[in-house]
């Protein structure tokens, strides 16, 4: 089992940064892939990001490629978003997930475990 708890969140300006951070608890962390989802007010959640057990393997959705990076720290079991050059497009909840296996995914259903999720706002 792993219990994931997000923070990071916010209120910034176009083209400022945030950086969203993924708290996990549970001894085998370091097995498990990540990854970063965002749901805007009236769409479906959406993939933004993952990583791979040991750090090395990323993807990104094309809409942030460039702007977001994901990384870990499985010293610390903690994921995090770096996001840059952030738009008002960019405004969702953010939830940070975690599956049960080492390699990378792109859709929510392969996921196990989810966080919250923190609010991320982006003002014109």
């Amino acid at each position: 089992q792993v219990q994931l708890v997000e923070s990071g969140g916010g209120l910034v300006q176009a083209g400022g940064s945030l950086r969203l951070s993924c708290a996990a608890s549970g001894r085998t962390f370091s097995r498990y892939a990540m990854g970063w989802f965002r749901q805007a007010p009236g769409k479906e959640r959406e993939f933004v990001a993952t990583i791979s057990w040991g750090g090395s393997g990323t993807y990104y959705a094309d809409s942030v490629k460039g702007r977001f990076t994901v990384s870990r720290d499985n010293a610390k079991n903690m994921v995090y978003l770096q996001m840059n050059s952030l738009k008002p497009e960019d405004t969702a909840v953010y939830y940070c997930a975690g599956r049960d296996r080492p390699q990378v995914a792109g859709t929510k259903g392969e996921y196990d475990y989810w966080g919250q999720g923190t609010q991320v706002t982006v003002s014109s």
